[in-house]
């Protein structure tokens, strides 16, 4: 049997996001990044549709797998803390960052995009009912302030040293260690 070209696909489809035409994802430059002919993806993939919904489930995937890395265990089994640590760190340090941006930027105007990010990301990133409103609004602070960071490094508009990415990061976790203390 041979090896399905999906993962290649989507890997190429990431790749595409993430480069200097990266708004303009058609499933010619995605076949040719992966090295197929376009009926070769569209067996995977029939339409453009299908295939930014894939991409986005593909970049989610990626995400949530930096955050169980960084995290050492499945959300179920961390705090709520534990989840937004993770999340912060992933957001701000992964591989495919700007793909990932670019993606998550088209989804503010598709639903099915939106649902994409928003079904493997909800175990990670929801807040329990009954949490006390400072702590709520300290990991709100603290998630919106890294999904900022992403977006700014991601696109360009602010790239911080190194050092300076340390410095924000220990800010950001001290902003829910700050909201754990409540």
């Amino acid at each position: 049997m041979r090896e399905s070209q999906r993962p290649r696909i989507l890997d190429a489809g990431l790749r595409v996001a993430g480069s200097d035409q990266g708004a303009t994802i058609t499933l010619e430059r995605v076949a040719s990044e992966a090295g197929i002919t376009k009926p070769g993806l569209m067996y995977h993939f029939p339409n453009r549709e299908a295939l930014m919904v894939a991409l986005v489930e593909h970049a989610a995937h990626q995400l949530r797998r930096r955050m169980i890395d960084l995290l050492g265990a499945s959300p179920e089994r961390a705090t709520v803390a534990d989840r937004y640590r993770a999340y912060i760190q992933a957001a701000a340090q992964g591989e495919n960052m700007r793909a990932e941006w670019a993606l998550w930027f088209q989804s503010a105007y598709w639903p099915e995009l939106q649902a994409a990010w928003t079904g493997p990301l909800e175990r990670w990133l929801s807040l329990p009912e009954g949490m006390p409103p400072g702590q709520r609004s300290r990991l709100m602070t603290a998630r919106l302030a890294a999904d900022g960071l992403w977006a700014a490094q991601a696109s360009g508009v602010l790239r911080p040293s190194a050092a300076d990415r340390s410095v924000i990061l220990a800010q950001l976790i001290d902003l829910v260690r700050e909201g754990e203390a409540e």
